[in-house]
């Protein structure tokens, strides 16, 4: 499960993994995701991962995509993530309307930090912003949820 979480001016939240090698000059920026726990909803697994990845749950949701999305760990990189267990993801993107403010986003929130950094990006930039076998999905989520990356009313 991912979220898209789309602020008042219409840009969207992404992050930089504590895990990335680039660094901030050459950051691979995502968004928020996850999986779905025994007897929750999608919906309600999207409010809780940006709850423990970002720090906040006030959003919205306003869209999702109807299919789910699926990517594959190149096989130089799977074994050395997820313990080597997993191959890759399967997903159901959601797109939620952020309704706090900048300073309810503490990426030190939860237990275990997921994210270094974090800013607001057009949505049309992220796909070229993501690590390279995720960026099929991120154009795919780029085109089904432009309608959200205007400023809100």
């Amino acid at each position: 499960m991912g979220v898209a979480l789309f602020n008042r001016r219409g840009l969207v939240w992404a992050g930089r993994r504590v895990d990335d090698p680039g660094g901030p000059a050459g950051a691979h920026w995502q968004m928020p995701q996850g999986g779905i726990d025994p007897g929750e909803t999608p919906e309600q697994a999207a409010l809780r991962e940006l709850k423990e990845e970002i720090g906040t749950d006030k959003a919205a949701v306003v869209g999702k995509i109807a299919d789910w999305l699926s990517y594959d760990v190149p096989p130089k990189l799977a074994d050395r993530v997820w313990g080597g267990r997993y191959r890759g993801q399967r997903q159901l993107w959601f797109a939620l309307r952020f309704t706090g403010t900048d300073k309810d986003i503490d990426l030190k929130a939860h237990g275990e930090v997921e994210f270094a950094e974090w800013r607001w990006m057009k949505l049309g930039e992220l796909p070229k912003s993501v690590i390279g076998f995720k960026r099929d999905i991120y154009a795919r989520i780029a085109t089904e949820f432009a309608r959200f990356s205007t400023p809100a009313a």
